[in-house]
């Protein structure tokens, strides 16, 4: 963390003190003993819930946050004694952040792979602070340890530190995640004497545009196979009459524990349609969530599933856990997040796909 913004001799108790979220053993942290998770209260509200009554009964990860910090002993001329720090415009986050908690707490898979990205002992405290309804700090947790300074504006008003994340949550959330998606694929040009020769195109995002088709889950699909699928086209080179062959596009360190596809602003209401599975290089996808965007007040929110149900995160309203009977209205779909099957895609499934566009020529 970088405390040079603070007043002298303020001492930040931050969320990577681990002496004050875990016991310490010879073995390494683990959560102090809790009764029920966050989670678990959650899917018990969905079991219980009536038609009156559909929202969860308390907030849960509310936007914006207030962190207190304790003056040191050397900050013997600092008033007050306590300073703050406050967050404004944390919605380009805290979406991402809920679904990353339910996913980490339905799939134990999940959790042991993303560890290996994010960090045993992040994940471990992201989880216990979750869980500790100690929502502001979870936001630090991820701004400090995970995002660059240059991603967020912040300016200290006498002994208040202000923390402003307003943008774009494809900025501000997946940007950190982006080399566990990135992918390479190479291009041959059949002509000997292209100039363009071999070239690689490297991508760290998967991008869908919106489309008239009908049929959207067939337009996601497709549009995900055209990206990774190996196809010929007309080589596009001046001066060249040659024929440029794509190879399969691989990700560059192996197939990710999810995907997120950035999805443009679809409308919201398509968000029924589209496909709970999704086949990515030989891997096999499934829906998990959703991030929504509301363009009048440009302000992110979330859809995610338990057990089947879909609930809807919007940590701008008091009641911000909502069961949804149809999908959000008036919404635009930011993203969808696709959690990898532990099975691979049966090989003639998959060879079906990458014909589609083997054979393609401009």
């Amino acid at each position: 963390m970088d405390v040079s913004p603070l007043p002298y001799g303020v001492i930040v108790q931050t969320p990577s003190d681990a002496d004050n979220l875990f016991e310490t053993t010879a073995a390494g942290y683990y959560p102090r003993e809790r009764t029920k998770t966050l989670f678990e209260e959650i899917r018990a509200s969905i079991t219980n819930n009536s038609n009156d009554d559909r929202s969860f009964w308390r907030p849960v990860l509310p936007w914006g946050g207030v962190y207190s910090i304790k003056a040191g002993k050397k900050a013997m001329a600092c008033t007050p004694l306590y300073v703050r720090i406050s967050l404004k415009n944390t919605c380009t986050i805290d979406g991402f952040l809920m679904l990353l908690y339910v996913i980490l707490s339905e799939n134990e898979n999940f959790r042991r792979e993303l560890s290996t990205y994010l960090g045993r002992e992040f994940v471990e405290r992201f989880l216990f602070l979750m869980d500790s309804y100690k929502f502001t700090t979870v936001k630090l947790l991820w701004i400090w340890d995970k995002m660059e300074k240059c991603q967020y504006k912040s300016k200290v008003h006498k002994a208040s530190l202000e923390i402003d994340l307003f943008g774009n949550e494809h900025e501000n959330f997946t940007r950190n995640l982006e080399n566990l998606m990135s992918t390479i694929q190479e291009t041959f040009c059949s002509n000997g004497r292209c100039p363009a020769g071999v070239q690689e195109d490297q991508r760290k995002t998967i991008i869908i545009y919106p489309s008239q088709d009908s049929l959207l889950g067939d337009v996601i699909q497709a549009a995900v196979d055209e990206l990774f699928c190996p196809r010929i086209e007309l080589c596009e080179e001046l001066g060249c009459n040659g024929q440029r062959e794509f190879t399969q596009r691989i990700f560059c360190h192996d197939a990710p524990p999810f995907v997120i596809l950035n999805m443009q602003q679809w409308k919201s209401e398509e968000l029924a349609y589209v496909p709970y599975s999704l086949a990515v290089a030989e891997h096999r996808y499934l829906l998990e969530g959703a991030t929504l965007f509301n363009k009048e007040e440009h302000h992110y929110s979330a859809a995610f599933m338990i057990d089947g149900n879909w609930m809807h995160y919007d940590g701008l309203r008091n009641e911000n856990l909502v069961l949804l009977n149809k999908p959000p209205e008036l919404l635009l779909l930011s993203s969808l997040v696709y959690v990898r099957d532990q099975e691979l895609i049966k090989g003639d499934l998959y060879d079906s796909k990458m014909k589609r566009w083997l054979y393609k020529t401009t």
